[in-house]
């Protein structure tokens, strides 16, 4: 952590809007006019495209940015094997997937100089990272800076979801800051670094091998609720002119990369496109709810979505479950028994969450793979069934879901880690029959 990356993260402005064709310039003139790729980009230059979907997407898909920078990135040494940490991806072939319920606590405090990448920690997924289907769930621990390095993932995009510390995200298109409440998105492809906030950092990485994550259809609902595209953030240019040696770790086919640079590839001067990174605070998801009666399904907390070929059916769906008014009248207002053909994995960011009196703490998460029968523990549901029925407000928590459509197959250091809580069938175990004919 350095009071420098704290001060520029206060100091940081953005550009607002999801899905927005962006443009920005460090330094005045560099982006060129009328055209991307001119004879002679300005102040002496390299233009440079970088694609997150192919060609001939249709057009509100397609993903593209136009990069002017010092160096292409094409001048680079051979990139070479290394070793892959805790860091697994698809297709997980560790072990058999697991139809019962898990749950884990936090990560353990990592080893001192433990950096952003090298704390990544991969509990599970699915598809196959080189088919481009699929997601995997990685947690984080960290306390120290990325130094004279950065990251990319070829293999997809990393939804970032801080639980404790704050993160200064250093991209190839400006700087973010992610806080706990934040969720930060970097795309497919892009670099960037990370450096800490506070002494430690803890969170959660959905990796999204699949169609880039887009905001979902409203309906029904109308033009206005859930997240609004105007809160997303992306960043201001920002460039780095530095001529000393970088190591570039690169996630490609599942395995980590490694060249080093005789300079900093974060060294774009300007750039305009639809490719870029964001962040966005959860806490404005504007939360729409029943007005009458019965629990609406969670998919009305979706904040983003990422496609399949299958309409309505999400390869990956990312779910908020914030702060809200529960106004149903003779309504079992926590989430219902349910059984699910989609499989869930859920994380705590603060506080509690609704449906589980004791056991789900921040920085750990519980996993409910398809047709997996879960729902309010034995406490809660005692309580809840009895309860006098007025306007409540749940504002102690914020807690949220990866959804997906295939089960989540765990990896080996997951199954049998030491912070996986044994015995959390449990939790419902004191649920008594009341049935009277």
């Amino acid at each position: 952590m350095s009071e420098q990356a704290r001060k520029t993260a206060e100091e940081l402005e953005y550009l607002t809007g999801f899905g927005n064709e962006h443009s920005s310039e460090a330094v005045p003139g560099a982006l060129p006019i009328g055209r991307n790729s001119p004879q002679r980009a300005p102040l002496g230059l390299y233009a440079e495209q970088l694609s997150g979907s192919a060609f001939t997407e249709p057009r509100t898909h397609n993903r593209r940015s136009w990069l002017y920078r010092i160096r292409p990135s094409a001048a680079h040494p051979p990139f070479t094997r290394v070793d892959n940490g805790a860091l697994r991806s698809a297709p997980f072939t560790e072990a058999a997937a697991d139809p019962n319920r898990l749950r884990w606590n936090p990560l353990p405090a990592p080893a001192p100089g433990t950096d952003f990448l090298a704390g990544l920690w991969t509990l599970g997924g699915n598809g196959d990272a080189a088919q481009r289907s699929g997601m995997a769930i990685h947690l984080y621990a960290t306390n120290a800076d990325m130094t004279d390095r950065v990251f990319s993932d070829s293999d997809g995009e990393l939804l970032i979801v801080p639980e404790r510390g704050g993160l200064l995200l250093r991209t190839e298109m400006g700087l973010l800051a992610a806080r706990p409440g934040d969720m930060a998105l970097i795309p497919r492809g892009v670099r960037f670094r990370v450096e800490l906030l506070d002494a430690d950092a803890r969170g959660y990485v959905c990796e999204n091998y699949g169609q880039p994550f887009e905001l979902p259809n409203l309906g029904p609902i109308g033009a206005n609720g859930l997240a609004a595209a105007r809160d997303f953030q992306a960043p201001v240019a920002a460039y780095e002119d530095s001529e000393r040696p970088t190591e570039v770790i690169n996630k490609f086919c599942g395995n980590l990369w490694s060249a080093t640079y005789d300079h900093s590839p974060l060294d774009v001067v300007a750039w305009h496109g639809s490719h870029v990174p964001y962040v966005y605070d959860m806490r404005r998801f504007n939360v729409l709810g029943s007005i009458s009666y019965d629990h609406p399904d969670p998919s009305i907390f979706t904040v983003l979505t990422s496609p399949s070929d299958t309409p309505g059916l999400a390869g990956v769906d990312f779910v908020v479950f914030a702060p809200r008014w529960l106004v149903g009248e003779d309504t079992f207002r926590p989430p219902y028994f349910h059984r699910n053909v989609m499989s869930e994995y859920m994380g705590l960011i603060e506080g509690a969450y609704d449906a589980k009196a004791e056991g789900f703490v921040p920085g750990g998460g519980s996993l409910h793979n398809m047709m997996s029968a879960h729902g309010p523990d034995h406490e809660t549901f005692e309580r809840a069934s009895a309860a006098e029925l007025k306007p409540q407000k749940i504002d102690d928590g914020l807690a949220f879901m990866f959804e997906t459509r295939w089960p989540i197959t765990a990896t080996a250091q997951a199954a049998g880690a030491d912070h996986l809580q044994r015995g959390y069938d449990d939790v419902w175990q004191g649920l008594q029959r009341h049935f009277r004919a």
